[in-house]
């Protein structure tokens, strides 16, 4: 019995049998292609809201159900006296509450073989990826000072520049120490001056997914031989209001102080603050290498909304293709992917679209024993912009080595 393959030529049985065959050595050579270009995390380290100081301590504050949302500490000063209840009042925020990391202005300056004058002109998120970097490489089993002379990149997402806002003077306040202190460049060249690091380094800014670009350029790197080992992530602090103001003129910030990401009682975002990195490696050399490997990265892809229904309006249709290529350059279908860690900002604009482009792509075939698990680490520590990326696939990984996800 023969029947059609949908071009009108009918085939018989063997050719039916040659073609399924074609399909699966073709899908079987996508799923090789994936493997080779598997890129394995080594390690991990972060420093989040709730006293989520560690990787541990922040799987922690997940699976609890941890809201590290508190009022502005009365240390950040800058923030004080910008309240407003009323959106539209001139330089002033609705924000009350955030996400906030304690120590912000701690730093063992001596350690790192930094005099006490360019620690004070550094902008804090300078050290705060320093630190967290160090301690993802101790946790990779790497001693950083064994890494001078190697092809280790760095690729560091950065957004915010609310330290430079809040030093900025005179002309007469400008010193040896100024651009390597506030510019954005620095928090990537500083670490890799510091361990004399040879690979790529490299601050990468596109606003709310630095971090995962910063990942996406690491594993490309990585790939084409460029790193042996990639140290990458992403950082935010909230020390300057103007990003507030800014998010609150906007309309994007909950009135309710509250991050409830893809629930009917969405109102809008809240902000967050944090530092995550993780080290990454080719598969195949960690292997090699004896490397503990929490977790692999199988593909990565990036791209643009393109035109939309304004400069910041997410689309659905760039989203869905994005999805799409992400899976293909991974080998695998969309039914086999079990969780999914979304954006989910908690806004009524940007959720639903997301959860569309999500439901085209991931959506089919799912039965009620076998559903897709969507979460967004967003309304545990706010929305840590430059830095939300890496959190969520720092939770991510959680997740993969409990087989639990939590609530």
């Amino acid at each position: 019995m023969s029947r059609e393959d949908g071009t009108g030529v009918e085939l018989t049985p063997l050719q039916q049998a040659l073609l399924t065959i074609e399909k699966l050595q073709r899908k079987l050579a996508s799923v090789a292609r994936a493997d080779e270009g598997a890129i394995a995390i080594i390690g991990m380290g972060c420093r989040f809201p709730g006293g989520a100081s560690s990787p541990a301590r922040f799987r922690e504050l997940l699976w609890s159900a941890g809201d590290a949302l508190t009022n502005i500490p009365s240390e950040r000063r800058a923030l004080q006296g910008v309240h407003d209840p009323e959106s539209s009042t001139p330089g002033k925020t609705t924000m009350r509450r955030a996400a906030f990391v304690e120590g912000v202005d701690r730093f063992d300056a001596e350690f790192f073989r930094i005099s006490r004058r360019e620690a004070e002109g550094m902008d804090p998120q300078q050290r705060f990826f320093l630190e967290v970097s160090w301690e993802a490489l101790e946790d990779a089993g790497l001693a950083p000072h064994r890494l001078a002379g190697t092809r280790t990149g760095v690729f560091a997402g950065i957004h915010a520049r609310d330290y430079a806002l809040i030093s900025e003077g005179g002309l007469e306040k400008v010193g040896a120490h100024y651009s390597t202190g506030v510019d954005a460049s620095y928090v990537a060249g500083r670490l890799s001056y510091l361990l004399g690091l040879e690979g790529p380094s490299m601050a990468v800014d596109t606003a709310c997914s630095s971090s995962l670009v910063a990942v996406h350029l690491a594993c490309q790197s990585l790939r084409s031989g460029e790193s042996t080992v990639a140290i990458a992530g992403g950082v935010k602090l909230l020390l300057a209001p103007h990003l507030s103001v800014f998010l609150s003129k906007a309309g994007a910030l909950s009135p309710s102080q509250t991050c409830r990401a893809f629930d009917r009682d969405a109102d809008g975002m809240v902000q967050g603050e944090g530092c995550g990195v993780v080290i990454l490696k080719r598969q195949r050399d960690a292997v090699r290498d004896g490397d503990r490997i929490l977790a692999t990265i199988r593909s990565t892809a990036t791209n643009h909304d393109g035109a939309s229904g304004g400069l910041t309006v997410p689309n659905v249709r760039a989203q869905e293709s994005l999805y799409r290529l992400a899976l293909q350059r991974a080998g695998i279908e969309p039914g086999q992917v079990d969780y999914l860690e979304a954006h989910g900002t908690g806004t009524r604009l940007g959720d639903p679209i997301e959860l569309e482009g999500i439901a085209r792509v991931y959506g089919r075939s799912r039965t009620p024993e076998r559903p897709l698990w969507i979460g967004s680490v967003k309304p545990n520590i706010g929305h840590t912009e430059a830095a939300a990326g890496i959190a969520g696939l720092i939770k991510a990984v959680s997740i993969l080595q409990s087989g639990e996800v939590p609530p």
